[in-house]
């Protein structure tokens, strides 16, 4: 991608934690890297990798990519990847990217536009489409590309169950997420959730309706895809919201129960979904039901959330 001569400099930094990546971190790097000037350093932290990821990175030579492990004082896994990336960054924004996902072409040029239509926003985003794990096209999300999400204060919908795919559809201002401290370490499923609530108790975060700067890679053999999860495997992160000063502050006692029970529909729903994308209509048909059972009222919504994702929604 030609270098803009219009582009503030280096307003951007995307961190990339990773951990043997091989077969995909080459293509994620250089979607990130033709993002032109916009990108002003891509940090890739190696969270330990054992396989071909470092001499992958050692042949992608570029002056914008940095190449860093993960800080032994934070231990280990992906919240302590993405802190070490986000203490080095130096960019008035940054973007959290997944090693196995790619941006679109003008991607990061289109969410900063974004955010400087949005002066108020602590963090703006955009959509995604899903690809295969060969980088194929898959379901039909481009059908919802008009349709629009939350903006503004969406503190307390996001608290109400987590519609970010990753961070990769989402730039954040930097010196708000080092004021926030990152990502929580420990938290094995949905750290990036609880992050994200926290954010959005700082000031507003603004959607760019028809904006796709995401391709979000699926993977069959994973395990969510894989492993019939349960509501007790977000249980961690669910209490970690629901004890957090910064988020509890805002509401009181009957909203906080309101929202902890739409979570928990959400994540019920969201796990049922995984089990009809992945095909396993046995594990579906069990945790619909359990679903249902469990949020009765919610019974339309659960069923058509499901039917969506059949449809590859």
């Amino acid at each position: 991608m030609p270098i803009d001569a219009r582009a503030p400099a280096a307003p951007i930094s995307v961190v990339m934690p990773v951990r043997n990546g091989a077969r995909h971190i080459a293509e994620a790097v250089r979607s990130a890297l033709a993002q032109g000037s916009y990108l002003g350093e891509l940090i890739v932290v190696d969270d330990g990798s054992t396989d071909e990821t470092p001499a992958i990175l050692e042949g992608l030579a570029d002056p914008r990519l940095i190449v860093m492990a993960t800080d032994p004082a934070l231990g280990s896994g992906v919240a302590a990847a993405r802190n070490s990336g986000l203490a080095a960054a130096t960019g008035e924004w940054i973007l959290f990217f997944d090693a196995d996902d790619r941006l679109v072409p003008g991607a990061l040029e289109s969410l900063l536009a974004l955010a400087a239509r949005r002066p108020d926003a602590v963090a703006v985003y955009g959509d995604y489409t899903r690809i295969d794990p060969d980088g194929r096209p898959l379901g039909r999300r481009g059908l919802l590309r008009a349709r629009t999400k939350p903006s503004g204060d969406i503190l307390p919908r996001l608290m109400a169950g987590n519609f970010f795919v990753n961070g990769g559809i989402m730039l954040i201002r930097t010196e708000t997420m080092k004021a926030l401290g990152g990502f929580r370490l420990g938290l094995r499923h949905a750290e990036d959730w609880h992050a994200w609530c926290r954010l959005a108790a700082t000031g507003p975060i603004h959607y760019g309706t028809g904006l796709t700067v995401l391709e979000y890679r699926i993977h069959p053999a994973s395990v969510t895809m894989q492993k019939a999860m349960a509501l007790s495997d977000f249980a961690p992160a669910l209490e970690a919201i629901h004890a957090d000063p910064l988020l509890m502050e805002r509401f009181d006692s009957d909203t906080r129960a309101a929202l902890r029970r739409d979570a928990e529909a959400q994540l019920r729903t969201y796990i049922a979904c995984q089990a009809v994308r992945a095909r396993r209509p046995a594990d579906a048909l069990r945790l619909l039901s359990e679903a249902i059972g469990a949020h009765p009222r919610r019974a339309p919504r659960i069923l058509a959330v499901s039917a969506a994702a059949a449809f590859g929604l």
